[in-house]
């Protein structure tokens, strides 16, 4: 079972691994593609928020996505070695990431737009619940391990 739950892990991880790679290496000056199909995103979360009352700081889009990059590498490689810090830096990611880059409620539903929109959102959505089955799992295990049963002696 321990080979099976590693080579798990590692294929579940490898999305967030190469993602986070391909973004470093594209990152370049002006942050790289990532960064425009990042910002006018974020130009429309933003503009929905304050909409409603609330001011946001002011952030350079730039550190956004390198925190981005931080929680979903350092997330996967530390979900690969079992570790629940990984797993917790992955929800982060997700949590944030999930809503604002996969607004598929923008779009109107006969277009293709929405339809991509929608099924990455679905899929963010799976990995999100697969990692919370993973946590599940993990304090599970380790509450079990704790419960000994002591039998009697027979004399």
């Amino acid at each position: 079972m321990g080979f099976t739950s590693f080579v798990g892990r590692v294929l579940f991880s490898a999305i967030f691994i190469f993602a986070a790679w391909h973004k470093i290496t594209d990152f370049g000056e002006d942050g790289g593609s990532a960064l425009k199909v990042m910002k006018p995103k974020m130009d429309l979360f933003i503009s929905h928020i304050t909409s409603r009352g609330v001011s946001l700081p002011e952030i350079e889009l730039k550190y956004l996505l390198m925190a981005a990059i931080a929680l979903e590498g350092l997330g996967g490689i530390l979900f690969t070695l079992g570790s629940t810090l990984g797993a917790h830096l992955l929800i982060i990611f997700l949590l944030f990431v999930t809503p604002i880059m996969h607004d598929f409620y923008n779009y109107e539903v006969s277009s293709p737009e929405y339809v991509r929109e929608f099924t990455q959102f679905l899929k963010n959505l799976s990995l999100l619940g697969s990692l919370l089955f993973f946590l599940g799992m993990t304090n599970y295990a380790a509450k079990r391990s704790k419960k000994k049963v002591v039998k009697p002696k027979d004399n």
